[in-house]
């Protein structure tokens, strides 16, 4: 090419020509957002401002019409937020992307594109061997939202549901404890001149931290119980009270439980399962008309007396004492939680949307990698390989065999 300066170029200080750094995927992202069809789930992945936000920033989102509903959210503020609101349950489901609450069914797997990625959760109690199978089948790169971390080691999704489950597990037990649904009859906290009322929180983690917040404010009197001397300590130092905590002997849990109007089971399950602390004897023991709320039921539960139940038949007794075990007791605020749970998932798309995909966000950032339970064909995690009796193969071997 001629110049005006070929003494510059023929030392080699004309400024070269370089190519436009184009990132790996040109087609922008396409991300479905089903409407959930379990009777019991309200919640909703993204709200129609994340939907606005990610519209802007080049990714097609495809809303199954109603979806928003039980959330309060309608279908026309997804479209006004720029959505492509669907009929056909089968056009959101072959999106790129498919971001859900529950887990699809193994019908819903079959219709899902091939290589597709998934973020759902996974709910280990509830799957088989048959669900891995499916997606396998259909090379999905399924992600369980519960297992995702952040950069400093945290679990966002799991906090931000535990911050509400927390918070709302009082204000169940105050329901039950009332005269109106034939409990106890007692206020969830206390007044002038009557005793306050006793709560016992199994597990010093995050519900724990909410729960007894609550509890506090109410005025009740809250026993913590953990194994974790840590837990303990961070518990009372993030409450800022000198409150009674104590590890899980049963003599101290026995005593306190024959004493308490409230049990919360807050117990995270480690290595992917939960430990039994109350046993039926010791709930055997407890007062007559006092309410059990195992949080954590999902995982198995820490109380030998909890079955899962749901919102439409939430409790049941066992030794006249009432037990509520729903798992998913965040949806009973939909909206509260759909707005967390969407504060979550728009900046994943969005860094998805700028790598290219879901491979690339696997293979750039170990946060994301942690919630791969299904890769290209392969079961990548040795716990559901373990619970199914299926081979699994590590993901990072994987990963390097790309190249």
């Amino acid at each position: 090419m001629p110049t005006d300066f070929p003494e510059l170029t023929s030392v080699g200080l004309m400024t070269k020509e370089s190519p436009l750094a184009v990132k790996k995927g040109s087609r922008p992202l396409h991300v479905g957002i089903p409407k959930e069809v379990s009777p019991h789930e309200k919640r909703v992945s993204l709200t129609p401002e994340a939907v606005g936000l990610l519209s802007n920033n080049g990714i097609q989102v495809v809303v199954e019409a109603g979806a928003g509903l039980h959330a309060k959210f309608k279908d026309q503020d997804y479209s006004d937020a720029g959505a492509t609101i669907s009929y056909s349950r089968k056009e959101v489901l072959q999106t790129d992307i498919l971001l859900k609450i529950d887990p699809p069914s193994v019908e819903e797997i079959k219709e899902m594109s091939s290589g597709a990625c998934l973020i759902s959760a996974l709910q280990l109690e509830n799957q088989s061997a048959d669900f891995i199978q499916a997606l396998n089948e259909k090379k999905i790169t399924a992600v369980a939202f519960e297992y995702l971390e952040d950069k400093v080691g945290g679990m966002p999704v799991v906090r931000a549901m535990s911050e509400i489950a927390g918070s709302t597990v009082m204000l169940i037990a105050a329901e039950y404890l009332s005269s109106v649904n034939e409990g106890k009859g007692l206020i969830l906290g206390g007044v002038t001149g009557v005793p306050p009322t006793q709560v016992v929180i199994i597990g010093a983690g995050t519900v724990a931290e909410y729960a007894a917040r609550t509890a506090l404010g109410l005025g009740a009197n809250i026993k913590v119980f953990d194994n974790h001397i840590y837990k303990l300590r961070r518990i009372k130092h993030l409450i800022g009270q000198q409150i009674y905590t104590s590890t899980l002997d049963n003599f101290s849990l026995t005593h306190a439980l024959a004493e308490a109007d409230v049990v919360i089971g807050a117990l995270r399950a480690e290595k992917g399962k939960n430990k039994i602390v109350v046993t039926e004897e010791m709930v055997a023991n407890m007062m007559h008309g006092s309410i059990i709320i195992d949080v954590g039921i999902d995982q198995g539960g820490c109380i030998e007396t909890a079955k899962m139940t749901t919102h439409d038949d939430p409790i049941f007794k066992v030794h006249d004492v009432i037990h509520y075990c729903v798992p998913n007791i965040a949806s009973r605020v939909a909206r509260t939680a759909s707005y967390s749970l969407s504060n979550i998932f728009t900046p994943i798309i969005l860094q998805m949307n700028d790598l290219g995909g879901a491979e690339e966000m696997i293979f750039n950032y170990k946060w994301f990698l942690r919630g791969v339970y299904t890769y290209r064909g392969s079961l990548t995690n040795a716990l559901l390989a373990r619970k199914f009796g299926l081979n699994h193969k590590e993901l990072q071997l994987l990963l390097a065999a790309r190249y």
